[in-house]
């Protein structure tokens, strides 16, 4: 009977505990996880569990969050991993005691806050990042860190045989059948992320004079976004140095510091004295958009940006806003993409940049369209076929990355416009009976959104004729089912194709 009593009273205990445990703040329940025997709490054995040693398991992005989850009540409990382990190869200051090790209730309490500039706040060593890593670490770090072990990311392969007198990108064609909105994510090919090519010289100075005329339309910044700008900046510059070593370096000296030497436009670049957006902008032919963490509230906001090659919108349009306000015109987003994309991230590691493509048609090659543009006004009409022949109607590519920041946390989403003249589709195996099948029979909202209409009356009476030739030559057997290609975003033979023309 004694023992009956005892066993009801050793349960009524533990079911106390347990409600205690359940009703605590969640920075109080992973302190008294740890400390308590792993049988009170149903703890797994030799299992790697989320704390605050261990940061949570990531999502990988070809995962889908299930339907019936509903979304976390409070993204701000949420932290990318961490890669403290890295520290201690990467820094520069090896006086500097780094800790393996730190609690997450510390970096919680500590966090930088989001408009803080990070060479400025007070307490730097108990000032973190969302990445778990204090200003004082980033500080002991110094400028161009080695940030392929911070990261995870290792710096690109040489292309030695690269000429950019030649140079042409590779044919990105990012068709999909059948055709359903989604972000479409791919692990990044890192040797590809900033990929140069024989415009490089005339796309540099179209970007600068776009920013002459337009200012902050399409370049601006935030308070909060230095540590960003800084990183991606340096980033880019240590890749385009392992990518092009015969094009790029650079050098150290201490009354000028960091130098930039560009051999293709045969200039330097004194880092210390420009912000580092505009080094990007005098030397990468790319677009990046920074987005930060707000502590606040745990979602992503642009908080600065160079982006010379927007269509319908601009840098100025979009500054300060959440990562579901910046996507609000898209087709299906809040219903099929915000919760996933919000959550995804939440939790993106450094170590898995990811990278797509987006596509329309357009009229000649515009780069930068703001709202407002006269070249809108093609879009509104169809010209009369005499008026548009077909070598003027273009595929534009918008080739996109994405990627965290070790030291800030922040997330980079980059981009390059790419033009191909839709005439190159008729050697390309499949790619008109693809293209025709999306322009026909794809979601009408979508292909409103992509704005083909204006080109279609000449668009697809081409594409038929060439699906009906690389049928009758044998290019594509006649009862093939349109799909997304095996190849994609390429096509069969591309390479052999693309090495062609370019001669390397």
């Amino acid at each position: 009977m004694l023992s009956e009593h005892y066993a009801v009273v050793s349960a009524l205990g533990l079911l106390l505990l347990i409600v205690s445990f359940v009703l605590m703040p969640k920075s109080q329940q992973r302190i008294v996880y740890h400390t308590l025997p792993s049988w009170v709490l149903f703890k797994p054995r030799n299992r790697c569990t989320a704390s605050s040693e261990s940061p949570p398991r990531s999502i990988s992005p070809e995962k889908k969050a299930p339907a019936d989850i509903p979304p976390p009540a409070d993204y701000k409990d949420l932290f990318p991993p961490w890669r403290r382990d890295s520290l201690s190869v990467a820094r520069k200051d090896k006086c500097l005691d780094i800790a393996s090790e730190i609690p997450e209730f510390r970096v919680r309490e500590g966090l930088i806050p989001f408009t803080a500039d990070f060479r400025t706040c007070n307490s730097p060593a108990a000032t973190y990042t969302p990445t778990g890593i204090s200003l004082a670490e980033v500080a002991s770090l110094g400028d161009f860190t080695d940030y392929a072990e911070l990261s995870g990311v290792p710096l690109p392969e040489p292309y030695l045989d690269f000429n950019i007198e030649s140079a042409l990108p590779r044919p990105y064609r990012p068709l999909r059948w059948g055709y359903h909105q989604t972000m479409s994510l791919n692990k990044l090919q890192t040797d590809w992320w900033l990929e140069l090519e024989k415009s490089y010289v005339e796309r540099i100075k179209e970007r600068k004079e776009l920013f002459d005329k337009n200012g902050p339309m399409v370049l601006d910044y935030l308070p909060g976004s230095e540590l960003g700008c800084k990183e991606v900046m340096e980033m880019a510059l240590q890749f385009l140095c392992a990518r092009y070593p015969h094009y790029f370096s650079l050098s150290f000296s201490d009354d000028r510091g960091y130098v930039f030497h560009n051999g293709i436009l045969h200039n330097e670049t004194i880092i210390k004295r420009m912000h580092p957006l505009h080094v990007l902008l005098e030397n990468v032919p790319e677009d990046f958009a920074v987005m930060i963490r707000n502590p606040d509230d745990g979602y992503y906001y642009f908080r600065a940006g160079v982006l010379c090659s927007s269509l319908g919108w601009s840098v100025k349009s979009k500054l300060g806003m959440q990562l579901k306000e910046i996507h609000n015109p898209i087709p299906d987003y809040k219903e099929k993409m915000e919760f996933s994309m919000d959550r995804y991230f939440s939790k993106l590691p450094t170590a898995r940049p990811i990278q797509r493509g987006s596509w329309g048609l357009e009229i000649d090659t515009p780069l930068f369209m703001p709202p407002g543009d006269p070249h809108e006004k093609y879009r509104e009409i169809q010209l009369p076929e005499t008026d548009l022949p077909l070598s003027r109607i273009h595929l534009r590519v918008d080739w996109q990355t994405l990627r965290r920041l070790p030291l800030s946390g922040a997330i980079i989403f980059n981009f390059k416009a790419l033009f191909t003249p839709v005439e190159d589709f008729r050697y390309e195996p499949y790619i008109p009976y693809l293209l025709l099948t999306i322009l026909q029979h794809g979601k009408p909202s979508i292909m409103k959104y992509k704005s083909t209409w204006h080109v279609e009356h000449v668009v697809l009476p081409a594409l038929q004729r060439w699906r009906k030739e690389q049928e009758e030559s044998g290019m594509v057997p006649p009862d093939w089912e349109v799909g997304t290609l095996q190849e994609a975003p390429f096509f069969p033979g591309w390479e052999e194709r693309w090495r062609a023309r370019q001669g390397f």
